[in-house]
């Protein structure tokens, strides 16, 4: 059966299929970053908002006639730092600054050497292996 995959998604000429796997790996591998690069930003809006929300029970709190209590709460909690010295907006800057990026370049590197750019080649290779050629729902590219 012949290979219709568009010519982005298709190997290089006298690219191996052990290349092919090896950049797909790697692919797989930043997109498990992707998710958790997701889930840190998922941690820093939800750490944001919970401050927010402790310091309106605390108001809440200073309301029902325990100021006290409300205020040294306030001072031990709102605003306090989640590692030292970082609030979650450091915590996702250095990620991204320090690991995120950097896979992010090595990644695209591969592609760019060893695929010619073009991404998820891989994938696409196992699209064309598992599809029904000719049935509704399997079309090798959105124009087919």
């Amino acid at each position: 059966m012949a290979d219709e995959r568009d010519d982005d998604h298709r190997p290089p000429p006298g690219t191996s299929e052990q290349t092919v796997d090896a950049v797909g790996a790697l692919t797989a591998a930043f997109e498990v970053v992707e998710h958790a690069r997701g889930m840190l930003y998922a941690f820093h809006r939800l750490t944001g908002r919970a401050d927010k929300e402790l310091a309106e029970a605390l108001d809440q709190l200073a309301e029902a006639g325990h100021q006290d209590l409300a205020d040294e709460l306030r001072a031990e909690l709102v605003g306090r730092n989640v590692l030292p010295g970082r609030w979650t907006f450091q915590v996702v800057e250095a990620y991204d600054e320090e690991y995120y990026r950097v896979f992010e370049a090595a990644e695209q590197r591969v592609c760019d050497e060893l695929m010619a750019g073009r991404r998820h080649v891989y994938e696409a290779g196992l699209k064309e292996q598992n599809r029904t050629h000719g049935r509704p729902g399997h079309e090798p590219t959105p124009e087919a």
